[in-house]
């Protein structure tokens, strides 16, 4: 059948899934855990035994800052109940990451837009004046 090596990468992807349907269903009790949650991806071990999963949560610092806490507590249980859901054979070790490329583009969004709402062309340079001293 070969193709083995990119079982890491095909378990990643369902253990990111399945971690998204178990945050979204709310079964994670923890109080601290008060911002919405997306997983951005995953990245397994190639001997499957450490998955490194990335988040972004929305949210104010406070907010980020301690459902990011109340995630890294939960993730034992988070670990076994997505791998009884995947039926994993074996557990793999659960490290979370807050991604901080998606508030990145977020920002740079966010910048285009309120650039765009001046009536300044996103590709203009920061130094250019938006207030009309150009020859028309």
């Amino acid at each position: 059948m070969g193709g083995g090596h990119d079982r890491p990468a095909q378990v990643a992807s369902e253990f990111a899934h399945e971690l998204g349907v178990v945050l979204t269903r709310g079964a994670l009790k923890d109080p601290r855990v008060t911002g919405m949650v997306t997983v951005t991806g995953a990245k397994m071990a190639p001997d499957l035994k450490e998955i490194t999963v990335y988040l972004s949560i929305l949210g104010d610092e406070p907010v980020k800052k301690s459902t990011l806490e109340g995630l890294r507590a939960a993730a034992t249980w988070l670990q076994r109940e997505v791998s009884r859901n995947l039926k994993l054979r074996h557990t793999p070790h659960l490290r979370i990451v807050f991604d901080e490329s998606v508030e990145r583009g977020d920002r740079i969004d966010r910048l285009l837009r309120e650039a765009r709402a001046r009536g300044a062309a996103p590709d203009a340079s920061p130094d250019a004046t938006p207030d009309g001293e150009g020859e028309k």
